[in-house]
C-alpha cells in the first residue's frame, strides 16, 4: 500500500456552510474510504494527538488524512453531517451526546477513553502562594483580588481566560463566590502561554484559567486554587457555580458511519489510548520549541513504537 498524504483544512464556519437534516442521517454522506477526516480544536494538545495519528495513519496505514481546524461545538455538528470521522479529544459535552448521540440524531457514537486525564481550574504561580499562602483557599483568594488589578480592569483583579469558546464556568465561580475579578480573555492558548510566562520571568501576579495535558505543566511552578468539589448538578446553573470544575476522562467521538463500516482506520482510531505525558512531550515540540508539528509527530513515532504498534489493527501490515 503506498502512502498516503495529509491535508489541512480551515473549517471556520463549516457548520452554516452544510445542510443538515433531523430525518435523514446525515452522516452516512459519501466519502472517500481510503481518507480519514479528524477535526482539529483550538489547542496544541489536541493538535499533538491529532497529528500523531494522521501520522501514522499516513506513514504506516496508507491513508489520505484531512486535519480539519474547527471548534469544539462545530466539530461535533460536522461529524452529525457527515464531514468529519473524529474528534480525538472531547472534554464533557454531554448535551450535545444527547442531541447527537444514540438517545438523539443516532449520528455521532461515544468512542470511549482516549487515555488523558483532564483537568480544568484556577491557577497561579507557586511564588504566589509562597508569599500568600492563604491565596489558593476561596477566602484567601476573595482577600487578596486587589492584587491581580491591571489598568484595562480598574478596582477588579483580573482573571485570564484563553479562548471563549473553551469549556468554562468561570463567570458562575466569580458570581458564586462574590469574587471581585473581572474575566479577560487572551483569546488563544498561545496567547495565554505568553502571557503567563511574562508575568512568570518577572514574578507579576496572574490569575488565569488553566488546565492538564498541558506541556507548560512541565514548565512552570504552577499552584491550583482550591475551591469545593464537584458535585453532580452544581453547575447547570452556569451564571452561580459554587463548585470546582469536575474531572474528566477525555474521550473520543466517532461518527457513526464511520464506525459502522469497521474500517481498519476505525479500529487504529478506536485501539488508541495514550498518556498526558504522551501528550505533552509533543505538544511541547510543537508549541515551545517550534516544531512542525508533523516533524514533531515523526520524532515521537520513531522514538515509541512500542506504543504505538499496538494500535495497528490485528492483520494489517504496517509499511514500515
Amino acid at each position: 500500500m503506498r502512502k498516503g498524504a495529509l491535508v489541512r483544512l480551515l473549517a471556520v464556519g463549516l457548520a452554516v456552510a452544510m445542510v443538515s437534516s433531523c430525518a435523514v442521517r446525515t452522516d452516512q454522506i459519501a466519502r472517500d474510504p481510503n481518507t480519514v477526516r479528524i477535526a482539529l480544536n483550538g489547542w496544541v494538545g489536541y493538535e499533538a494527538s491529532a497529528e500523531v495519528l494522521a501520522y501514522i495513519l499516513r506513514e504506516e496505514m496508507g491513508y489520505e488524512v484531512q486535519l480539519m481546524r474547527v471548534d469544539e461545538q462545530p466539530s461535533w455538528q460536522a461529524l452529525d453531517q457527515g464531514v468529519l470521522d473524529v474528534i480525538v479529544e472531547n472534554w464533557g459535552h454531554e448535551e450535545l451526546m444527547e442531541l447527537y448521540g444514540p438517545e438523539g440524531n443516532g449520528t455521532v457514537v461515544d468512542g470511549g477513553p482516549n487515555g488523558n486525564e483532564g483537568v480544568i481550574g484556577w491557577y497561579v504561580p507557586a511564588y504566589m502562594e509562597e508569599e500568600y499562602p492563604e491565596i489558593t483557599t476561596v477566602e484567601g483568594l476573595k482577600e487578596h483580588t486587589d492584587l491581580f488589578r491591571t489598568a484595562e480592569t480598574g478596582d477588579k483583579g483580573e482573571f485570564l481566560g484563553g479562548a471563549p469558546g473553551f469549556v468554562t464556568q468561570d463567570q458562575g465561580m466569580i458570581n458564586a463566590f462574590d469574587l471581585d475579578l473581572e474575566i479577560v480573555y487572551a483569546g488563544s492558548e498561545a496567547s495565554q502561554i505568553t502571557e503567563v510566562r511574562r508575568r512568570y520571568a518577572n514574578e507579576e501576579p496572574v490569575l488565569f484559567y488553566f488546565y492538564d495535558p498541558q506541556w507548560l505543566q512541565e514548565e512552570l511552578d504552577l499552584v491550583r486554587v482550591d475551591f469545593p468539589d464537584y458535585e453532580e448538578g452544581c453547575a447547570d446553573d452556569l451564571s452561580s457555580v459554587p463548585c470546582d470544575y469536575p474531572a474528566y476522562e477525555l474521550n473520543k467521538i466517532f461518527r457513526a458511519g464511520f464506525v459502522e463500516t469497521g474500517d481498519p482506520a476505525y479500529q487504529f482510531l478506536d485501539n488508541w489510548t495514550w498518556t498526558n505525558a504522551d501528550q505533552n512531550q509533543v505538544a511541547q515540540m510543537i508549541a515551545d520549541q517550534g516544531m512542525d508539528p508533523t516533524d514533531a509527530a515523526e520524532v515521537w513515532v520513531e522514538e515509541n513504537p512500542d506504543v504505538w504498534r499496538p494500535w495497528i489493527p490485528e492483520g494489517f501490515e504496517p509499511l514500515s
